[in-house]
């Protein structure tokens, strides 16, 4: 029997600083770690500034998903306020979050997960060839259309929101960019080009035939149909990740999560799956049964994270963010936090979001093979298939009138909010309280800290810990199941950690 060695693995590919342990036995892995490696203390460079500071410094948290967190910051105000958004704002806020959800979802599939397909590892597999004509770093065919096509989504936000990334028009009660009838008609030519390209070369159909998948057996009769599925870039995954068995890796912890997102005006054509008021419902599953999501069943563990453990495992409304670095001995490992939900660990990201919106399609993969890599990336490359329509839908329906676009509110010292999201990655959440119209405690939980969190006080992994633990690993020196799978979960450590070590300066 081989004995255990263990392998450090710091993940190129991801968005900030991501390290993997792995314990290898008999080349199977026995048990993960995921670390953040360097240290962010966001939140407290928010206390004690005035209410609305957040919607200016919470954006530059992330340069990828900063509307994300510019919503969520929003979001948190309203509450706070206690103001009622315009239908044509709540429309604005949910166009651009769409715009930079859908960007992500391609940059990262093209680009980041799929350029492993060009890795050296699978010369022998039967569409290699192939993979690295479209999806080579820098040079592939559909990676470098992917840079172009997203390139004018992110126009979409510009012309509402006046810049990207990092803007502020987002404001409590509404948005402080009116668009103009020509913006408005420039943002649906961008998307409706967009689509055009998005059915195209990655669905290889309409949208409204892959609305027909419903089952895998749909999805195999969707695939085998016609030339345009299978040559799709869609088509050439499904065949690629069959053959390279995606379908046996990354199972993860099987609880999922969403916040719930896109909340619908009071007067849109646009429906929600279980008839409440976002297009995005929430909600917690479990052992194959769904629950009501209850925001007050968040708690962040810091047991195995480096930060000081005085205040125990907290709700966010009650949470500290006071670093605490120290020896081995003590199990800390890692600069992110380990968010809980009733007690337990939760996968986020848009596997998750069709779990919760209880998707058919996705109900069958997951009722007959669980949650791994080939499901959950399939998950982010048909999102757009539900977000495109509704997002050309609340432009059409967007009017000019400037009082329509903000709703003015009562000035308040004191009290609390929370702003809830589905980021591009997951459930986002902001949570702060004011005192003396001065923030005096700020928290956020970003879907990454969820996804990759450490372990907490019951010894209980984090989801992509757990979905690497019983992965054969065939090179231990070169394991690209683990790139598989971590990446299946699109990890952005930015908004959790950042700091820099002076002591390697000296030199």
């Amino acid at each position: 029997m081989n004995r255990k060695k263990l392998h450090v693995y710091p993940l190129n590919r991801v968005e900030g600083d991501l390290e993997v342990r792995i314990e290898v036995e008999n080349n199977m892995v026995s048990d993960a770690w995921c670390a953040g490696i360097m240290y962010r203390g966001f939140e407290n460079l928010l206390i004690g500034r005035a209410a609305l500071d957040g919607l200016v410094l919470t954006p530059r948290i992330c340069g990828i998903c900063s509307t994300s967190h510019l919503k969520a910051a929003a979001k948190a105000l309203d509450m706070f306020f206690d103001v009622k958004l315009p239908d044509n704002a709540v429309r604005i806020r949910n166009v651009s979050l769409i715009a930079e959800t859908i960007q992500n979802d391609f940059r990262h599939a093209f680009m980041l997960f799929m350029a492993d397909f060009t890795h050296p590892v699978y010369q022998k597999h039967s569409l290699f060839d192939e993979a690295v004509r479209r999806y080579q770093p820098l040079s592939g065919e559909t990676t470098t259309q992917t840079i172009a096509e997203t390139k004018k989504l992110l126009e979409i936000i510009a012309l509402l929101g006046g810049q990207w990334p990092h803007s502020s028009f987002m404001v409590p009660g509404g948005v402080v960019c009116v668009p103009s009838a020509n913006d408005l008609a420039q943002c649906l030519f961008l998307i409706r080009n967009f689509r055009k390209w998005f059915e195209r070369r990655v669905l290889g159909c309409p949208i409204e035939r892959w609305k027909e998948v419903k089952s895998r057996a749909d999805l195999d009769t969707w695939l085998h149909e016609c030339e345009s599925h299978m040559q799709s870039d869609l088509g050439l995954y499904l065949r690629f990740a069959e053959e390279a068995g995606l379908k046996k890796i990354g199972k993860g912890c099987e609880n999922f999560i969403s916040f719930g997102s896109l909340d619908l005006p009071e007067n849109t054509k646009v429906k929600s799956v279980n008839e409440n008021r976002q297009f995005i419902p929430s909600g917690f599953f479990h052992k194959s049964k769904l629950y009501p999501f209850d925001q007050t069943k968040i708690i962040e563990d810091v047991s195995h994270s480096r930060f000081d453990e005085s205040s125990g495992a907290s709700h966010p409304f009650d949470g500290e963010t006071n670093p605490y670095a120290t020896g081995k001995e003590s199990g800390k490992y890692s600069w992110a936090k380990a968010p809980r939900y009733d007690q337990l660990p939760a996968e986020t990201g848009p596997l998750a979001e069709m779990v919760v919106a209880s998707n058919p399609l996705f109900v069958d993969l997951i009722n007959n093979g669980g949650s791994n890599v080939y499901v959950r990336e399939l998950a982010r490359l048909i999102r757009s298939v539900y977000l495109i329509p509704v997002m050309e839908q609340w432009l059409e329906e967007t009017t000019g009138c400037r009082e329509e676009f903000y709703q003015d509110h009562v000035n308040k010292d004191h009290g609390e909010g929370c702003g809830l999201v589905e980021a591009p990655r997951g459930a986002l959440g902001h949570w702060l309280k004011i005192k003396d119209a001065k923030i005096e405690k700020y928290q956020i939980i970003t879907p990454t800290a969820w996804n990759a969190s450490p372990r907490d006080a019951s010894d209980l992994r984090g989801p992509c810990e757990e979905a690497i633990v019983g992965t054969e690993i065939k090179s231990p020196d070169n394991p690209v199941e683990v790139d598989h799978i971590i990446r299946s979960f699109d990890p952005c450590l930015v908004c959790t950690v950042h700091a820099i070590d002076l002591r390697r300066q000296k030199d």
